[in-house]
């Protein structure tokens, strides 16, 4: 009897349990809660930068970096583009060159602009033109393709005319007038008109423009004034036109023995052969 009633027992307890365990595997698991959201972060402010004025110039695809080329070495630069050689044997023969170089490493301040003719512009010269220059008008040349300061490729409207060049500023002798028209920019000497062909090298103390033409100054061909006539030569000439006109009034003046004197003259030689001529041919037709 007992038996059966631990029998029983342990099958009402084996009962239960399966029943428990049932429960719990049919109840849901509890999802996790979410993770809280990050609050939003305000959007960045984008600022846009103003858009940097075109240049009038365009590069050239021959140019020097500015990070390869050192700015205070012409030649290097030049060198590098390969079509200036005739303007770099004029800088070097002249010592312009070497003053550029120094100028460019001792100045804090300020620039310079080279207008820079390439061999080719060179050539087209007349001929023999460059080998018929003296020295002086040599360092005037190159120094006429030279401006005492920094120009920006899209500065050159700013610019006023005539402008200075290192050779001087004088619009009879030395006139270079800048034109600078939508994306040109054209240069006249009053003798070459030129353009502005494209940008060879620039940075924040040299810039150098390749022109198609070479920039020849105006007094190259200006015809020398003849030499003013002395003061004294001018004193003297009133003096000899009064004896002109002293002369011409006594020969007015003359009374007619004075006019029969002088018809007796020729040249300024009394005629006195024919009288003693004819003293002697009279007589003999009179014995005869």
């Amino acid at each position: 009897m007992k038996k059966q009633q631990v029998t029983g027992l342990y099958l009402v307890l084996l009962v239960l349990c399966c029943t428990i365990i049932q429960a719990f595997s049919q109840t849901p698991a509890a999802s996790p809660k979410p993770a809280p959201k990050a609050a939003a972060s305000p959007p960045k402010a984008t600022t846009k930068k103003a858009p940097s004025p075109k240049p009038l110039v365009p590069t050239l695809p021959q140019s020097p970096d500015s990070s390869d080329a050192a700015p205070d070495d012409i030649t290097k630069i030049l060198k590098k583009a390969k079509i200036f050689n005739v303007l770099i044997r004029l800088m070097k023969t002249t010592e312009i060159m070497n003053n550029i170089n120094s100028q460019l490493i001792t100045a804090k301040t300020g620039g310079i602009t080279i207008l820079a003719p390439d061999d080719d512009a060179f050539s087209n010269l007349k001929a023999g033109f460059l080998n018929s220059l003296d020295e002086k008008q040599k360092i005037e040349l190159v120094q006429f393709h030279i401006l005492p300061e920094f120009v920006a490729s899209n500065n050159f409207d700013s610019l006023a005319n005539p402008v200075q060049t290192v050779a001087g500023k004088d619009p009879e002798r030395l006139p270079l007038n800048v034109n600078a028209l939508g994306n040109s920019v054209n240069i006249s000497t009053g003798v070459v008109n030129a353009s502005v062909v494209g940008v060879v090298y620039s940075d924040n103390k040299l810039a150098i423009y390749k022109v198609d033409k070479v920039l020849l100054p105006l007094d190259f061909f200006q015809k020398a004034k003849p030499p003013a006539l002395a003061p004294t030569a001018l004193a003297k000439a009133p003096k000899a036109a009064k004896e002109n006109t002293a002369a011409d009034d006594q020969d007015g003046d003359a009374t007619p023995a004075d006019q029969q004197k002088s018809a007796a003259v020729i040249n300024g030689k009394p005629l006195v052969s024919v009288a003693i001529a004819s003293l002697v041919v009279v007589p003999m037709m009179m014995w005869s």
